[in-house]
């Protein structure tokens, strides 16, 4: 009999992490990694923080070293997006019309960003950022940029206008939400965010979206949905994200746009799975969620790989990730954040940790800033799904541990 394949569909961090970890664990068939930059898998979250700024290099992001693949065994094919999966003859197609038969699968392909289709949207010096050549091309414009407009206030839009303010550049930030990071923190946790920036310089313009760019050969103005203009060279959009599915025909996505996997990460289709931002996964205690963070993906590209490998184990991570701004720190476990929320610490002083209940009051997720501590001991609590005593969860005394069942 031939060794098994396994191939990796994405080399993301998630499927860099996937593939990786089927050598670490023993598999000794063959392996084919499917990405459509020309990249090695790296980490993503330096791009819009220390990789943006120039304090970390282009290695301190690879997922492995470069030679570790080629000495591993791992067949790379690299500036080769996938066209099509068939599920029928189990092979994947490439661009240029190579099959690849595999008899496992793993789809960790990721998001693409969102675009904004706005007249201007195409001048030069209108970027969005998701791989490393976008990270390294706002650098450079950055360089000789006096003015640059944020669009989009979520993670990336925050991190980026921080990044842009360490270096010099002026900065304006549009958001059509009412303040900073609305659909993740809200809006009391998104106005302390807020404040941050403003403490910081940026001119926040909420409520309010992008008619149009204008300029030359490069933008040099944003005429926003309320009329005001606002001078610029540089314009960076971080306005959302959908996952890339387009050539998996045949697999269920979900209502949340992802590849609907089970709790130990398998689609409907046996032996084809998914992990990463594409996937959406029936949590065995958060319920349906499709989850875009670091964390995440590393722990999900390897719990899939074990998957494919013959674990039945349910992979029931709380999911945490965090985002440095400035000096100041934010962690966030769980997925769920309610209007129920019960506040350790002082919004006001910038040091809490905010706990967010359903409505039978179980913790279902936690954002602190600046009190780390709190935030990764109440994973185990959002893990097990725990009612906590809200009194015991305000009081800054009480060892979180403690209130493990």
């Amino acid at each position: 009999m031939p060794p098994e394949t396994v191939v990796v569909v994405g080399a993301s961090l998630a499927g860099g992490t996937a593939a990786a970890t089927l050598r670490d664990d023993g598999f000794d068939g063959r392996i084919v990694l499917i990405g459509d930059e020309p990249d090695l898998p790296y980490q993503r979250p330096p791009l819009s923080k220390t990789y943006l700024r120039g304090e970390s290099s282009r290695e301190e992001l690879l997922v492995r070293p470069d030679q570790w693949w080629g000495a591993h065994d791992v067949e790379t094919r690299l500036g080769q997006p996938a066209r099509a999966l068939d599920l029928h003859r189990r092979s994947v197609t490439l661009a240029d019309g190579e099959p690849i038969a595999f008899d496992r699968c793993l789809i960790a392909t990721g998001v693409r960003n969102r675009a904004l289709a706005v007249p201007g949207a195409d001048l030069e010096g209108v970027v969005h950022l998701r791989t490393v050549a976008e990270s390294e091309r706002i650098r450079a414009a950055a360089a000789n940029a006096g003015h640059a407009v944020v669009v989009g206030m979520g993670f990336i839009g925050a991190e980026v206008a921080a990044s842009l303010r360490s270096l010099g550049v002026g900065v304006t930030v549009v958001e059509m939400f009412q303040t900073a990071l609305f659909k993740v923190l809200g809006p009391r946790l998104g106005e302390v965010l807020a404040s941050i920036h403003r403490d910081h310089g940026v001119t926040l313009r909420f409520n309010d979206g992008v008619e149009r760019f204008e300029g030359g050969d490069r933008v040099e103005r944003v005429i926003t949905t309320s009329g005001d203009t606002i001078a610029c060279d540089l314009v960076v959009i971080g306005v959302g994200t959908t996952p890339t599915t387009a050539a998996f025909d045949g697999l269920p996505v979900a209502p949340d746009g992802g590849i609907a996997v089970d709790a130990r990460l398998e689609t409907a289709v046996p032996g084809v799975f998914a992990a990463g931002d594409v996937a959406s996964h029936a949590h065995p205690v958060l319920g349906r969620v499709r989850v875009e963070h670091f964390d995440n993906a590393i722990k999900m590209g390897a719990h899939a790989a074990r998957a494919v490998l013959g674990s039945t184990d349910p992979f029931d991570d709380p999911h945490w990730f965090w985002s440095d701004q400035y000096d100041q720190h934010l962690q966030m476990g769980g997925v769920s954040v309610t209007d129920d929320m019960v506040v350790r610490g002082s919004l006001e002083d910038r040091s809490f940790c905010a706990f967010f209940l359903d409505e039978h009051g179980v913790l279902r997720a936690s954002v602190s800033l600046n009190r780390p501590r709190d935030c990764r001991r109440s994973l185990p609590l959002i893990r097990a799904g725990v009612a906590p005593d809200r009194r015991a969860l305000a009081d800054p005394d009480v060892d979180l541990r403690t209130l493990r069942p």
